[in-house]
């Protein structure tokens, strides 16, 4: 994700519907550890919090013939979070605090502060001092559901609806590949088309083999993509060190030969507790009974 143009293809994805408007060429990567300095000085308010996120770019445009700028961030996420919406809130806050505080500093070293009023001396950030928006961006990297709470609302039990009102909430941009249906892969224009779809059908032979006969861009995975997808859905995609690309249709042929024999597995499993149940047998009986051999023994004794 810090590739520019990856980074860039999945927020002209999430924000654009996939219309290239931010430029990899605009993004300048930033120090990821975001440290929110109290307000008071060094006997205010504690020590200092520290939070290290994924990744973290600054964003440069032209609008309106002015100079915008834009922070945004990824989140990169193999597992479930049920607290993620805390989590960016706090990188997000942390982020705009660290703002207000280089505004302060440089007001400081300027020195001009001379003719401000006294709102503004006090609290150091001036009337005309803007900050920079932050746009966190949480990509799931698995085939399953994100089943996780989308909004700090989300989080709370049962309340007063008035009460709740006066709570701002701080909701989840999320890409979840199984969320996705198969028009929008097309909107990526990098390898995170390839990454996306072959997670999100990771689980499904038959569709992954469809999707690969249809689109060669599949056979030629390189390396980078590779080591995510075998970290994330455990893929099994094997390359030599000199090569550069992987054929995705011995993957296929693996994931398919796993499902295979989880189903013989799953089978011969229903058919002892079967045996158990109904014969009064212990699992070894049931097992020699329809002659089990010793590798699916070990296998089978472990699930039973």
């Amino acid at each position: 994700m810090r590739q520019n143009e990856i980074f860039a293809d999945a927020f002209n994805y999430f924000v654009y519907n996939g219309e290239p408007v931010i430029a990899p060429e605009s993004l300048t990567e930033l120090d990821t550890r975001a440290i929110d300095v109290p307000y008071g000085g060094a006997n205010g308010a504690g020590q200092p919090v520290q939070k290290t996120r994924d990744v973290i770019k600054s964003v440069t445009a032209m609008t309106d013939k002015k100079r915008a700028y834009l922070v945004l961030a990824i989140e990169n996420q193999s597992h479930v979070h049920y607290a993620m919406a805390v989590r960016n809130m706090v990188y997000d806050a942390l982020q705009y605090a660290a703002q207000v505080e280089k505004a302060i500093a440089s007001h400081k070293r300027a020195g001009d502060y001379r003719g401000a009023d006294r709102d503004e001396y006090l609290s150091g950030f001036m009337k005309g001092d803007r900050l920079m928006p932050v746009v966190t961006l949480v990509i799931y990297f698995d085939a399953k559901m994100w089943d996780g709470p989308l909004s700090v609302h989300e989080m709370f039990a049962e309340q007063d609806v008035k009460i709740l009102s006066l709570v701002p909430d701080y909701k989840i941009n999320l890409i979840a590949p199984a969320a996705m249906n198969d028009g929008e892969f097309g909107k990526f224009h990098t390898t995170l088309k390839e990454i996306f779809s072959f997670i999100k059908y990771s689980e499904d032979a038959e569709k992954l083999t469809e999707m690969v006969t249809h689109d060669e861009r599949f056979l030629h995975l390189g390396r980078k993509e590779v080591d995510v997808l075998n970290a994330c859905v455990n893929a099994n995609l094997e390359m030599e060190e000199e090569e550069e690309e992987c054929n995705v249709c011995k993957a296929i042929q693996t994931i398919a030969d796993r499902a295979a024999e989880k189903e013989r597995i799953d089978t011969l499993q229903n058919s002892i507790r079967n045996l158990m149940k109904t014969m009064g047998m212990t699992a070894g009986q049931s097992m020699r009974a329809i002659g089990v051999s010793e590798n699916d023994r070990k296998i089978l004794e472990k699930l039973l």
